[in-house]
C-alpha cells in the first residue's frame, strides 16, 4: 500500500521571532550573494541616514573590519534604551523582533528609508555575532548576539551600562553567518560606490569609510556639499557635456522632489531614482512622472519654436532623453516599494508630484535659458534623425534574409508558446548543441548554438552590431527587438522565452564568451537583466564516483573539498572540461533539468558602476583595465 503524508494541525510549523528570516533570507534582503551580504551594511546605514534627515546625525562612519565583520556608526541621538510597554528594552525589542521600529508613524521620522521595521533584526538574524553599543543620556549601553539570540542578561529589562560619555550615537559591529551567506567578504567597490551616492543625495552628510582587511588601511571621507549636481558632474566628468547643469526642487502634497539633468554628446540615457535615499535600480512611478512630463515639454517648446512642423510626429521619450544623465531624488513620508529591497517605487501620488514639479520648474528654467533649451532640443532632433534612418537599416538588416531557424539549423526552438514556460539556452559550439538538443525537453526548451565569440559591442559600431549574424540571430529567436539609445523598438511584452540561459564551459573561453554575451544584453536590451530574465547556467566541474555509495556532481573546488572531507571511502573523479564531453542525458540531469541544475540570476545593483566598469574593461582604453586587473587580481577565483 502507498505511504500516505499525514497533513493535519501538527503539519503547521511556526516560526519563531528571527528563525523566518535564517530559513528565508532571500526574501528579506534579496539574496544570499555577495549583493545580499553588502544589502546588510546598507540596512544599517539607511537607519543612520534617517537620523540625519531627523536632523540629528551629521557623521557616519562605516569601517570594514580585519576580522571580517563590519561597524556602523552614527552620532546620531541613540537607539532608544529604555523600557518598552513589553518589559524590555526598546533596543532589544528592535533588533529580536520583526516589525519593530520608530517609523511606522511621523512622529520621529518624517521621511525615511526603512519603514518595514525589518532591517536591524534582519542582519541580526543573519550575523555569527553582533554587538549594539549606544550613547545616550551620558550613558554607554551595550548588547550583545549570537545568530540573532541576545547573550546579554537585562538588568530589570535594561541594558548594562559599561561606561560614560558626553557624546550620543549607535555603533553596530556585526559578523555575517558563513552558512548563510554564499562567500562573506564584503566588496568594498559596491560599498564605496553606495556611500558616495548617499553623501551626494545629503550635502550637509559626511561618512567616512575605512577598510581595515588591506595591509595599510584605506580612508574615504564623503562629503558632497554640492549636492547631486555634483553627482551628475561627476558621472559625467570624462564626457563631452552638450549644456550646463540644470537643477531644480520643489515640494507638493508633503512631497519633496529634487532633479539634476545634464546632457552629453553621446547616444544612450542614464537616468537614477532615489526615495528617501534608496536607490530604486528598477525604477517606478517617480521616474515615470518625470520622465512623461519631460517628454511633453520638449514636445511643446519644439512646436512653439517651429522645429517640429505640423506634418511632424511627436518626439518619442527615447528621443528626448538621448545624451541626458538625470537623477531624481524623491523624499516621501509614505514610500511603497515592490518588495523589501525597494528596488521599486510603486506610489501613484509619486507620479503625479513629480509630473508638476517637472513640467513647473523647468518651464520656468526653459524661459529664461532658451540656448540650453535650443541644445536639448538639438539632441532630440539628432536622436530623432538617427532613429528613423536606424529604423530603416534595421528593416533592411533583418528582413532581408527571411529565412526559418529550423531550416538553417540554428535554433531548435519548443513546441510551447507559452512565453511564461519556455527557456533558451544559447549553447556554446555545435558540439555541445548537439548533445543539449537531444538531452532537453523540447515541450519548453529551445537551443540556440552560436559558433565562435560574438562580436564585443563595447567597440563596434551599430552597423557592424546588427551585420552580425550570431546577434541577428538572437534578436530573431528572443522576438522583442533591439534597443540601442537612440532607436528603441523593444518591447519586453513580445519575448518569446522567460528565461535566456547562457549555458558556456566552465574556463576561460567560456567565461569570455558569456562576458561578450552580458555585453550585448547590458548595452542593447538591458531590460532582460532589469527585469530578471537572463541567468547563467552553472554546469559541474567534476563527478565524483565512489566505490560505494552514489555518483555526485560537484559544481567547484569548493564543494570537491567539502565531498573529500565528508566522505571517506575511495572515489574516482572525472572532470568535464567542456559540457561538448558529457552525453545527453549527463547534460540533462546536471545542467537543463529545472529539478536538479543550479543558475545563477544575472542582476544590476549599482548601474552607474555596471556601466562604468564594462565601459572600462570592455572598451578600447587599456591602461585603466590593467589597474583594475591588478587591484582585483586576489578577488578572482582561479580554475587550475
Amino acid at each position: 500500500m502507498a505511504k500516505t503524508e499525514v497533513y493535519d494541525a501538527s503539519s503547521i510549523i511556526v516560526l519563531e521571532g528571527l528563525e523566518a528570516v535564517r530559513k528565508r533570507p532571500g526574501m528579506y534582503i534579496g539574496s544570499v550573494s555577495t549583493r545580499g551580504l553588502n544589502h546588510l551594511i546598507y540596512e544599517i546605514v539607511d537607519n543612520a541616514v534617517d537620523e540625519h534627515l531627523a536632523g540629528y546625525c551629521s557623521h557616519i562612519y562605516v569601517t570594514l573590519e580585519a576580522d571580517g565583520s563590519a561597524t556602523v556608526e552614527d552620532n546620531g541621538r541613540g537607539i532608544p534604551v529604555g523600557k518598552h510597554e513589553k518589559g524590555i528594552s526598546a533596543e532589544r525589542l528592535v533588533f529580536t523582533t520583526l516589525h519593530a521600529g520608530g517609523k511606522f508613524d511621523d512622529s520621529a521620522y518624517k521621511t525615511s528609508g526603512g519603514l518595514h521595521g525589518v532591517g536591524s533584526s534582519v542582519v541580526n538574524a543573519l550575523s555569527t555575532r553582533l554587538t549594539v553599543q549606544v550613547k545616550n543620556g551620558g550613558r554607554i549601553y551595550e548588547d550583545k548576539y549570537e545568530r540573532g539570540n541576545p547573550i546579554v542578561e537585562l538588568e530589570d529589562g535594561l541594558l548594562p551600562v559599561v561606561g560614560r560619555t558626553k557624546e550620543s550615537g549607535t555603533k553596530i559591529n556585526f559578523l555575517p553567518d558563513d552558512t548563510i551567506f554564499d562567500r562573506t567578504r564584503f566588496k568594498e567597490d559596491d560599498i564605496k560606490s553606495r556611500m558616495h551616492e548617499t553623501a551626494y543625495l545629503n550635502p550637509e552628510l559626511t561618512i567616512v569609510f575605512e577598510d581595515k582587511r588591506k595591509e595599510q588601511t584605506e580612508h574615504i571621507e564623503y562629503h558632497e556639499p554640492d549636492g547631486i549636481i555634483g553627482f551628475i558632474r561627476d558621472m559625467n566628468k570624462s564626457k563631452e557635456s552638450v549644456c550646463d547643469v540644470i537643477y531644480f526642487k520643489g515640494e507638493s502634497e508633503g512631497i519633496s522632489v529634487e532633479g539634476a539633468l545634464q546632457y552629453i554628446n553621446e547616444f544612450h540615457e542614464n537616468v537614477m531614482g532615489f526615495c528617501n535615499n534608496i536607490y530604486n535600480s528598477e525604477g517606478g512611478t517617480h521616474l515615470t512622472g518625470f520622465k512623461t512630463a519631460f517628454t511633453n515639454i520638449i514636445n511643446t517648446y519644439a512646436r512653439d519654436l517651429n522645429i517640429l512642423k505640423e506634418k511632424d510626429a511627436n518626439f518619442t521619450g527615447t528621443d528626448v532623453r538621448n545624451g541626458m544623465t538625470a537623477v531624481i531624488s524623491l523624499k516621501h513620508p509614505d514610500p511603497r516599494f515592490e518588495g523589501q529591497t525597494k528596488t521599486k517605487l510603486d506610489n501613484q501620488d509619486a507620479a503625479k508630484v513629480v509630473s508638476k514639479l517637472t513640467a513647473d520648474e523647468l518651464v520656468r528654467y526653459f524661459d529664461r535659458n532658451l540656448d540650453t533649451l535650443k541644445n536639448v532640443i538639438g539632441c532630440a532632433e539628432k536622436a530623432a534623425k538617427i532613429r528613423k534612418s536606424e529604423e530603416r537599416a534595421k528593416t533592411n538588416m533583418l528582413t532581408k534574409q527571411k529565412f526559418s531557424f529550423d531550416s538553417n539549423g540554428k535554433l531548435a526552438n519548443c513546441e510551447s508558446k507559452d512565453a511564461a514556460k519556455c527557456e533558451i539556452f544559447i549553447v556554446e559550439g555545435d558540439s555541445a548543441g548537439g548533445s543539449a538538443k537531444m538531452a532537453r525537453n523540447r515541450a519548453y526548451q529551445a537551443i540556440l548554438p552560436i559558433r565562435g565569440k560574438i562580436l564585443n559591442v563595447e567597440k563596434a559600431s551599430i552597423d557592424k552590431v546588427l551585420a552580425n549574424a550570431e546577434i541577428k540571430t538572437m534578436i530573431y529567436a528572443f522576438g522583442c527587438g533591439f534597443s540601442e539609445g537612440y532607436g528603441n523598438d523593444f518591447d519586453i511584452t513580445k519575448l518569446r522565452y522567460d528565461k535566456i540561459i547562457i549555458m558556456a564551459d566552465a574556463d576561460v573561453d567560456g567565461a569570455h564568451i558569456s562576458t561578450l554575451l552580458l555585453t550585448l544584453f547590458y548595452r542593447f536590451m538591458p531590460e532582460l537583466i532589469y527585469e530578471g530574465h537572463v541567468y547563467l547556467a552553472m554546469p559541474p566541474l567534476y563527478k565524483a564516483m565512489p566505490s560505494k555509495g552514489e555518483e555526485e556532481y560537484l559544481y567547484d573546488d569548493k564543494a570537491l573539498e567539502k565531498y573529500r572531507k565528508r566522505h571517506k571511502g575511495p572515489f574516482t573523479l572525472q572532470r568535464y572540461k567542456g559540457l561538448g564531453e558529457m552525453d545527453a542525458s549527463q547534460l540533462w540531469e546536471t545542467t537543463l533539468n529545472p529539478e536538479t541544475r543550479i543558475l545563477k540570476q544575472v542582476a544590476i545593483e549599482d548601474a552607474r558602476m555596471a556601466s562604468e566598469v564594462t565601459e572600462m574593461l570592455m572598451g578600447t582604453d587599456v591602461p585603466p583595465r590593467k589597474a583594475f586587473i591588478y587591484e582585483h587580481a586576489t578577488d578572482a577565483e582561479l580554475d587550475v
